[in-house]
């Protein structure tokens, strides 16, 4: 069985907590333990990293995929995003349902009947990102669809 080693979150609650100290509807943050926070962080930070960004990473030993491009520091919207995906997660967010629930044609539970129309998943449940709030903060560094990443090895 392969173990997953931990991952450096892009922030810990201390650093995160000056962003939830201004926005509205923290209460998921707020009424979360220290360590759950902290948690969130770092799933929010594993979902971050695994998608394909444009140019490289700026150091080819560093934990996370940003900072790039011969950047020192994080840019501040993966900061935001991280918090935002972070928040998602507390308040019971899941990507994996919310992408499975587009497929389901027809749910009955007693006299209750719901029908949902099978479609194509938006592109944020489909990569896992259960906020749109950070889907439109990460999709500027995106690697663009027609890039093909060349090494020589």
């Amino acid at each position: 069985m392969t173990v997953i080693t931990a991952t450096t979150p892009y922030m810990v609650t201390a650093e995160a907590q000056p962003y939830f100290d201004e926005r509205l509807n923290s209460e998921a943050w707020d009424d979360a333990t220290e360590a759950d926070q902290n948690k969130a962080l770092t799933m929010a930070t594993r979902q971050i990293d695994q998608l394909n960004y444009a140019g490289d990473m700026t150091e080819d030993d560093q934990d996370n995929q940003f900072p790039r491009g011969g950047d020192t520091v994080v840019p501040n919207d993966i900061l935001i995003a991280c918090c935002e995906i972070a928040i998602a997660f507390l308040d019971l967010a899941d990507s994996q349902d919310d992408y499975d629930d587009l497929f389901v044609s027809q749910d009955t539970y007693g006299n209750v009947k719901s029908s949902y129309t099978s479609g194509v998943a938006p592109l944020n449940v489909a990569a896992g990102i259960p906020s749109i709030i950070a889907w439109r903060l990460l999709t500027p560094y995106f690697r663009g669809a027609d890039s093909i990443i060349m090494s020589k090895v």
